[in-house]
C-alpha cells in the first residue's frame, strides 16, 4: 500500500512538472509572437476611468486620449480649477460623459467621501489611473519632515485608500484594470530624490503585490498595469538634465501618454519608458545577483569550512568564484551611472512654477 501511494504521488509531481513546462514554454512562445505582431487591443469606449492628478501635466493627456476612445471620464484633482479646463478639453475632445471632483488624493477622508460620490453619480469605476503625484527636489537632509510626507501621502498613500474605495466593485464584477503611474525613481536611487524614489519604490511595491493576490484569488478579470517613465517634460521635473538624450531622454508628454494607453489597451503588465530602463535594470539585477552569489560564498567559507562548501551544490572555491565572476561588479554599475550623469540630472532642478 505504501509503495503503491508513493508510486501515485510521484506520477502526480512528473504530472505537475509536464504541465508546468508546457505552460512556461507557451507564455514564452507567445511573448515571442507578441514581439512579431501587434497584442490585441482592448475596446474601452462606455468603461469608467478614474484618473488622479488630472487638472495638468500628464493626468490631462491621459484624459483626453480616454475621451478619444470613448470611455466614461472621472477626473480627480486638488485643484478645482485646472480640473474643469480638462473637464471642458475633455468635452471638446469627443467624450459624452465626463464628471470632474475635486479631492485631495492624501487625505483618506476625502478619497472616501468623494468615491461615495461617484458610485453614487456615475457607477463601477472599471479603469483606475494613480496618476497624483508631488515632487520636493531635495537633498534628504534639506526636505523638511512635513513635505517627505506630503510626498508619501500623494504618491504612495493615495493608492492604499483609492484600491480601497474602488476594487471591490472590481472584484465584484471580476472586470477592473488598476494603473499605477511610478517612475524610473521607483526603480533605481536618484540622488536628491531620496523622499519620491521611496514614495515611488513603495507605489510599485504595493501595485505589485495586489496584482499578485488577483492571481492567487484567481480573479482573472482584474488586470494590472505598473508605468515606471523617465523624467517628463510636464514641468513637474522643471531644470533636470540628461547628458545621454539619445538613451534616456527627458519624455515628450504625448509620446509617453500614447505608450502608456496603448500599454493598458494591451493590458501590458510593466512598461518602462524609454526602453533603455530595462537594460539598466538588468544591469542593476545583475549587480544584486552578484552580491547574493558573493555574500552566499564568503558566508559559507566562515560558517560552513572548505570541506563542506565544496559539496554545496558540487562546486569548488574556484568554481564558485569563477560563477561569481560572471555578474555584474557593483562598482561597474556605479560607473555606469556616472558616466551617463544619472548622479546629477537633478543638479538643474527648479520644479513646476506655480501660475499666478
Amino acid at each position: 500500500m505504501g509503495v503503491g501511494q508513493n508510486m501515485s504521488h510521484n506520477l502526480e509531481s512528473v504530472k505537475n512538472l509536464l504541465v508546468f513546462l508546457g505552460k512556461s514554454l507557451l507564455s514564452i512562445l507567445e511573448a515571442l509572437l507578441f514581439h512579431v505582431i501587434s497584442k490585441p487591443r482592448k475596446n474601452v469606449a462606455g468603461e469608467i476611468v478614474l484618473i488622479t492628478g488630472a487638472g495638468s501635466g500628464l493626468g490631462r493627456l491621459l484624459a483626453l486620449q480616454f475621451a478619444r476612445l470613448g470611455s466614461v471620464l472621472v477626473l480627480w484633482d486638488v485643484n478645482k480649477e485646472t480640473n474643469e479646463e480638462t473637464h471642458q478639453l475633455a468635452r471638446d475632445a469627443g467624450a459624452a460623459r465626463v464628471h470632474a471632483y475635486t479631492c485631495d488624493c492624501s487625505r483618506r477622508e476625502d478619497v472616501y467621501r468623494v468615491a461615495d460620490q461617484v458610485k453614487k453619480e456615475v457607477g463601477d469605476v472599471s479603469i483606475l489611473i494613480n496618476n497624483a503625484g508631488i515632487v520636493t527636489g531635495r537633498k534628504f537632509l534639506d526636505c523638511p519632515d512635513d513635505l517627505m510626507e506630503k510626498s508619501f501621502d500623494v504618491n504612495f498613500k493615495a493608492h492604499l485608500w483609492m484600491y480601497k474605495a474602488f476594487l471591490p466593485a472590481m472584484i465584484a464584477n471580476n472586470h477592473g484594470h488598476l494603473v499605477c503611474i511610478s517612475s524610473s525613481a521607483g526603480l533605481i536611487g536618484v540622488n536628491g530624490l531620496s523622499d519620491y524614489c521611496a514614495s515611488k519604490f513603495a507605489a510599485l511595491g504595493f501595485a505589485e503585490s495586489v496584482f499578485i493576490e488577483t492571481l492567487a484569488q484567481k480573479q482573472s478579470g482584474i488586470k494590472t498595469t505598473i508605468v515606471c517613465p523617465f523624467f517628463i517634460k510636464t514641468g513637474m521635473f522643471e531644470g533636470c538634465t540628461t547628458k545621454c538624450p539619445t538613451l534616456l531622454p527627458i519624455l515628450d508628454p504625448e509620446y509617453a501618454v500614447r505608450k502608456i494607453v496603448d500599454a493598458i489597451l494591451q493590458e501590458q503588465l510593466y512598461l518602462y519608458i524609454p526602453k533603455f530602463l530595462y537594460f539598466m535594470m538588468f544591469l542593476k539585477r545583475c549587480a544584486e545577483c552578484g552580491v547574493v552569489v558573493r555574500g552566499v560564498y564568503e558566508s559559507s567559507q566562515a560558517q560552513m569550512g572548505m570541506e563542506d562548501i565544496n559539496t554545496l551544490g558540487q562546486l569548488s572555491p574556484e568554481g564558485m568564484k569563477t560563477y561569481k565572476l560572471i555578474f555584474l561588479p557593483v562598482k561597474t554599475g556605479i560607473l555606469i551611472a556616472d558616466y551617463l550623469e544619472v548622479f546629477n540630472v537633478m543638479d538643474g532642478f527648479t520644479g513646476q512654477k506655480k501660475k499666478s
